[in-house]
């Protein structure tokens, strides 16, 4: 079984005790009561200057804890601050060691969108992430069948998200590509392995359509790795570990987004 094989049956564990603590019914009204969010395909198109979507992250499965985050909200504020144009937020528990409640802590706390980061398979979770403040989901094409990724993709944009797809490698850009996707995120590391190929982003950059948002993830050292991805078409750079732990996250987000000038 692989490393994302693994990620993925513990996340329908959890998933099963959460749809028994709160119903679809209850976060269908949840997530209504917000509306839709904004397009966020065009708050991250580069338009000449890479973006930066900063991290929320206190642990990974290939390097361990990373930092102990006990205010996500103030963290992502920081963020908002050194000019990054979303946060992400990781939710996943047993690997990552984020919940739902950090993502509705830093959605009421910053202005910029937030990107529910998880492994998401099942509806419930998109539903989940717009009740929480979520203004962006991923999608990973790697977790899920062609027909699931499409029904996910079609079923966020109707809830109000816009879905971003990670892909790892041509051909799962190209699934990407024909399921719609407007927004897709390249990651360095393959999640099955959770080796980092540092270039794999301009590998699979020129296959996707120059319309579509193209964000670098993962593999990010400071600011020459994103400038070597905004040189490749990198529209925005998805940066967890190396901004946790910087110690001072409003400053290093301000390097990172001046490393391409």
């Amino acid at each position: 079984m692989s490393a994302l094989d693994e990620i993925v049956v513990g996340v329908r564990e959890e998933l099963a005790g959460r749809t028994t603590r709160t119903s679809g019914a209850e976060l269908r009204e949840r997530a209504a009561a917000r509306g839709a969010g904004r397009d966020c395909a065009e708050l991250l198109r580069g338009r000449g200057r890479v973006r930066i979507v900063a991290e929320v992250k206190r642990a990974s499965p290939s390097a361990g804890p990373l930092a102990d985050i006990a205010d996500p909200a103030s963290l992502a504020a920081e963020y908002a601050a050194g000019g990054a144009a979303a946060v992400s937020v990781l939710t996943e528990r047993r690997r990552f060691g984020g919940s739902p409640a950090d993502l509705a802590a830093v959605a009421a706390r910053v202005d910029v969108p937030v990107l529910c980061k998880d492994f998401v398979v099942d509806p419930y979770q998109l539903w989940e992430a717009r009740a929480n403040g979520a203004e962006l989901v991923l999608l990973i094409v790697a977790a899920l069948g062609r027909p699931l990724l499409t029904d996910l993709l079609h079923q966020a944009r109707e809830i109000g998200l816009t879905p971003l797809v990670e892909v790892h490698d041509e051909a799962e850009a190209e699934q990407a590509v024909a399921a719609g996707a407007t927004v897709i995120g390249v990651n360095a590391r393959d999640l099955r392995t959770l080796e980092v190929d540092r270039t794999t982003f301009a590998r699979v950059a020129p296959h996707i359509p120059a319309e579509v948002v193209r964000i670098a993830e993962s593999g990010v050292r400071g600011p020459r790795d994103v400038a070597e991805y905004a040189r490749a078409g990198a529209d925005a750079v998805l940066v967890g570990q190396a901004l946790v732990t910087a110690g001072r996250p409003r400053l290093a987000v301000s390097e990172l987004l001046h490393a391409h000038e």
